[in-house]
């Protein structure tokens, strides 16, 4: 039997031969709900978000969930009891919000593309603050605002132009991104916005990218973004609250991202050491307090031995985990049972879907036969959140553990259910 220390630990381990959410025995998850199955652990979830906590003690600190991570509602809910704030980036993540419970006046609206409705739609629900990535966003916000008797407070989004160091599909902080405003702009975009009467300037924004697993790519960035912030009160615009963004990242193999409240400190002394410690900061993390909180739960269906590969072919696919497909990002793969009767072979594991790209990790050692199930790490954040119907396939069903309670908090979608807004020719 293995002894390594899984993503997720301790919450996510093994005792003896079984892997363990919490208190409860996954195969006993599976037994009862299911495959392919996401199963969550709060405890996880909780010791992530205090990480951040600790990192802020002391400071006025917003955290906002950014829910694009994981929008299932009751995780939604979880972070909403916690004093969390949201970070959104469609006027369908705010209906998720206010369904969950979660306070309209902690949202920050993200995103390059926000549409007019959607502005209407969040300066109704009185958020808390726009992160506009466009000059040419700024006037449409600023005429809907007027349009409704208001004022949009606003953040604009500055490119930095850092190298976060992570795949270039996640990256959003290099001139080739398309998001936010260019360094070289940004003083003449926040006069504009200053200018405008359906504009009322309250903070500046960056986000560099996800997946980050080095601290000097966000201590580069705080640099730039302070020197912005000088020459922007300079101009007479006071800048009322600094939004650093998310982006730090998780262990999926053997990285070693700094902890939030080491990030945290570090960021924190070089506010205090150019006099800005004092401010009003928000932060969004997303990944980083729900990715490895969560696994899926996939059966062995068939062995597949080849000349040049073996394949393990499993029920779950690339529209349950999209991840690996679209980064080609790796994920842990363990057994729910630790086998000692059966020999380890090499495998792709691959799922059902007709696609060549419907791989879920390549080349894994696996003691495996069919019947059997595995659990695909990491699973918590950007999986779900991605899943389809594609090749008609139901989404997954989700289970949040808290200690020995295993509550569903997303019942496995049937095909009907799939297609149960699709109408019938009448012709």
């Amino acid at each position: 039997m293995t002894s390594t220390v899984l993503p997720g630990h301790p919450h996510i381990a093994y005792r003896g031969a079984d892997l363990f959410v919490e208190a409860v025995r996954v195969t006993e998850l599976a037994q009862t709900h299911g495959t392919p199955l996401f199963v969550y652990s709060s405890a996880a979830m909780q010791e992530a978000l205090a990480a951040y906590q600790r990192g802020f003690a002391g400071r006025k600190v917003q955290i906002c969930y950014a829910m694009k991570a994981n929008p299932s509602l009751a995780i939604v809910q979880f972070f909403a009891r916690q004093g969390c704030g949201f970070d959104i980036v469609s006027g369908g993540e705010l209906e998720r919000v206010l369904a969950a419970g979660g306070d309209a006046g902690k949202v920050i609206f993200s995103g390059v593309g926000k549409t007019r409705a959607e502005m209407r739609q969040a300066l109704q629900a009185g958020i808390l603050c726009f992160n506009v990535e466009s000059e040419a966003e700024l006037e449409v916000l600023s005429e809907v605002a007027v349009s409704m008797g208001l004022q949009a407070p606003v953040s604009i989004r500055v490119n930095p132009n850092v190298d976060p160091k992570t795949h270039p599909y996640i990256s959003t902080g290099l001139k080739g991104n398309k998001f936010g405003v260019a360094h070289e702009r940004t003083l003449v975009t926040y006069q504009r916005a200053a200018s405008l009467p359906g504009i009322r300037v309250v903070g500046i924004d960056c986000h560099i990218g996800s997946q980050i697993t080095e601290a000097t790519p966000y201590l580069d960035a705080a640099d730039r973004v302070l020197d912005l912030i000088e020459a922007i009160e300079a101009a007479g615009i006071p800048i009322h609250h600094i939004d650093f963004g998310g982006g730090l990242g998780i262990n999926y193999n053997g990285d070693t991202p700094p902890a939030a409240d080491d990030l945290w400190a570090q960021l924190l002394a070089k506010m205090d050491a150019r006099g800005f410690g004092d401010r009003q900061f928000l932060i969004e993390p997303g990944r980083s307090l729900v990715g490895n909180a969560g696994l899926c739960v996939t059966e062995v269906l068939y062995l597949k031995p080849g000349e040049e590969k073996n394949f393990c072919i499993v029920d779950a696919a690339m529209n349950d985990l999209p991840r690996p497909a679209m980064y080609q990002a790796f994920h842990g793969i363990v057994p729910l049972h630790q086998r000692s009767d059966v020999l380890a072979q090499v495998y792709d594991v691959v799922g059902p879907v007709c696609e060549s790209g419907d791989w879920l990790g390549r080349e894994r050692s696996l003691a495996v036969q069919s019947g059997d199930r595995l659990a695909v790490l990491s699973a918590g954040a950007y999986c779900m959140s991605m899943a389809s119907n594609y090749n008609t396939r139901g989404r997954a069903a989700e289970v949040l553990v808290s200690a020995e309670t295993a509550q569903v908090i997303r019942p496995r979608e049937s095909a009907a259910e799939s297609f149960r807004n699709e109408r019938l020719l009448s012709l």
